[in-house]
């Protein structure tokens, strides 16, 4: 990849994508009606899973002479994702810029590809809304077991908000509820509870839309799908190497939000390291709140153990410098200096944290 903007490259990825396979891959499993699917909504994270599976959907649709109806989507987190990165004089594209560019390779119009990031509205203005200024202004976190509203509000919901009027027109149009397969690239090497969700499952049946949340690549390994993106040449987010450009794979072992509550202990430490402002930014927010980032651990204990022998090398430091970043600062800073608006939540087994001496008094809602 050459020192080029990402948003102005050619689409040269697809030749490689598709010539190796004329003929639709196999997908184990069940599969949607793809005769009887109105919309493909390929979700698209920047990621190797998401980007595999949209390819095997997408073949398909292609043989059921359905790629029209094919759509591209990301639902970008701003900031709390993996952003670009220059190294050696190589720029390499950050997960939204990733995604257009995954959707290219997949040879979907540009037209076709929409990205969605929440917004609110202030002081008479739309400006970005950023999950951990959510946090701070819940005094909470998403945690596996309890909640994970990171993924349903600030990604599934935002989603179909976007197809809403293109499900209305379809509706219009055909005189009954629009079949949609929302494909994600959700696999069963990746967790317990991912291994035991259907690979096909129907989320949503109504009068508007009927939704079948389809994970083609559920079956495939992590190797595999590495393999197949080695293979034919694609480019694979920065971050899963162990500095941009090394291809080697021996980064981070996910790609989800830079400092992801769900992520494994290296995963973090390795993201503390290359973004440590972000991170003390969430131990910010811990301080105030007293609460910690993950009930097994804290963001402050993270940062010190990032700072021990042993912990990950991580081969790139991202300043986190511009004003996206001191947008997002500006707005936790603002929303940590009200009350919180929900009672602090800590597991028995977790670990409790003091409530700074300066914090607002904390909400009984």
């Amino acid at each position: 990849m050459t020192d080029t903007d990402p948003r102005q490259m050619n689409g040269g990825y697809q030749l490689d994508l598709f010539g190796a396979e004329p003929e639709p891959a196999p997908v184990a499993g069940p599969a949607p009606d793809l005769d009887s699917v109105d919309l493909y909504i390929l979700n698209l994270s920047g990621g190797k899973d998401g980007l595999r599976a949209a390819a095997l959907a997408l073949e398909h649709a292609r043989a059921s002479k359905a790629e029209e109806r094919v759509y591209t989507v990301h639902a970008s987190l701003g900031p709390l994702e993996w952003p670009g990165a220059r190294a050696n004089g190589t720029y390499y594209p950050g997960s939204s810029e990733l995604a257009a560019l995954h959707s290219r390779a997949l040879g979907v119009p540009p037209e076709r590809h929409i990205e969605v990031r929440r917004t609110r509205e202030l002081e008479g203005h739309r400006v970005p809304y950023d999950l951990l200024t959510f946090i701070a202004e819940r005094g909470d976190w998403p945690w596996l077991g309890k909640a994970r509203w990171c993924t349903g509000d600030w990604k599934t919901a935002l989603i179909y908000g976007a197809f809403t009027s293109l499900v209305r027109f379809w509706k219009k149009k055909l005189d009954r509820p629009v079949v949609c397969a929302n494909v994600l690239g959700i696999r069963a090497d990746e967790s317990r509870d991912r291994k035991n969700r259907p690979a096909l499952r129907t989320t949503t049946d109504n009068s508007a839309r009927i939704v079948h949340e389809w994970s083609p690549a559920h079956h495939l390994s992590t190797q595999a799908v590495k393999n197949w993106t080695d293979q034919r040449n694609l480019p694979h987010q920065w971050c899963y190497d162990s500095l941009p450009g090394a291809g080697d794979w021996q980064g981070s072992s996910r790609c989800s939000c830079s400092l992801c509550v769900l992520a494994s202990e290296r995963d973090l430490l390795l993201g503390v390291r290359r973004r440590p402002r972000l991170a003390e930014l969430y131990a910010h927010v811990e301080r105030v709140r007293g609460v910690p980032f993950n009930p097994n651990t804290s963001m402050a204990a993270l940062i010190e153990r990032a700072g021990l022998p042993g912990a990950p090398d991580p081969g790139i430091v991202i300043e986190d410098e511009g004003p996206e970043f001191d947008a997002l600062k500006n707005a936790v800073d603002a929303a940590l200096r009200k009350p919180p608006k929900r009672r602090r939540y800590v597991p028995r087994s977790g670990p409790v944290l003091p409530l700074c001496a300066d914090c607002p008094e904390e909400s009984e809602q």
